[in-house]
């Protein structure tokens, strides 16, 4: 009897971690359901910011401030609170943006966020993560292109974008948002900004399996059409 095939999307989770260990970093999860404070006070997201707007976030009726996570982020302070410092964690789990599908967007998608705070940590220390971590995944040959950018937990940001091949044409597709740590989210779980720095990324699971097995279409991951799923069953995933 031939068995139904593992949800590509899970298995590439699994070898996410197993690079992320072997790297130093151990695994940390927290809830789906969040709290306004971890999902945007915590993290420096002022009250007007754009991604607490009705439009890109599910609020949880009859639960005052409580919404599905838009982020892993929030487990990055729960860990912090829990463990304190030093912290070298990374933090696989589904998130949830109430926005409009397409081929690169869905309303729920897997994310992998690490964090890694410590002494006289450096962006040079975070660039060499996302560098490592992605030739282990991807191989020596990958392509990796680094932006500015914003993200109100981080100081300074930046945007990662990886080179791939879709349909016989070379595309840049962004996968990671990262930086360092913001002086003030460090400053609201009480650890001194000043002797203790570190760095957070976080990328799209779904997005890197796009990369890595040619699929064109992030919404063929949720459609629960077995012929996709078999599509994989006699490859090495």
């Amino acid at each position: 009897m031939n068995k139904t095939p593992l949800n590509p999307l899970h298995t590439l989770r699994s070898e996410l971690i197993k690079i992320a260990t072997e790297m130093g970093f151990s695994v940390f999860s927290g809830p789906e359901m969040e709290s306004e404070y971890y999902n945007f006070d915590a993290l420096n997201l002022p009250p007007n910011h754009p991604s607490r707007d009705l439009s890109d976030t599910f609020w949880i009726k009859g639960k005052e401030k409580t919404l599905m996570r838009t982020q892993t982020s929030p487990v990055q302070i729960r860990a912090l609170e829990e463990k304190g410092v030093p912290c070298k964690i990374v933090v696989p789990g589904k998130v949830f943006r109430n926005e409009a599908t397409d081929s690169t967007h869905e309303a729920q998608f897997y994310q992998l966020e690490g964090l890694h705070i410590d002494k006289n940590i450096s962006l040079i220390d975070l660039k060499s993560t996302i560098h490592i971590f992605f030739k282990k995944l991807l191989g020596d040959n990958i392509k990796l292109r680094y932006r500015a950018g914003y993200f109100p937990f981080v100081e300074p940001g930046i945007e990662v974008d990886i080179e791939h091949e879709v349909d016989g044409q070379k595309k840049w597709l962004e996968i990671l948002g990262a930086g360092m740590v913001h002086p003030k989210v460090l400053e609201n779980v009480g650890i001194n900004n000043c002797e203790w720095s570190g760095y957070a990324f976080g990328f799209g699971i779904d997005r890197i399996a796009m990369i890595r097995y040619n699929i064109s279409d992030i919404r063929h991951f949720y459609n629960s059409d077995l012929r996709f799923f078999y599509n994989f069953k006699n490859k090495d995933i």
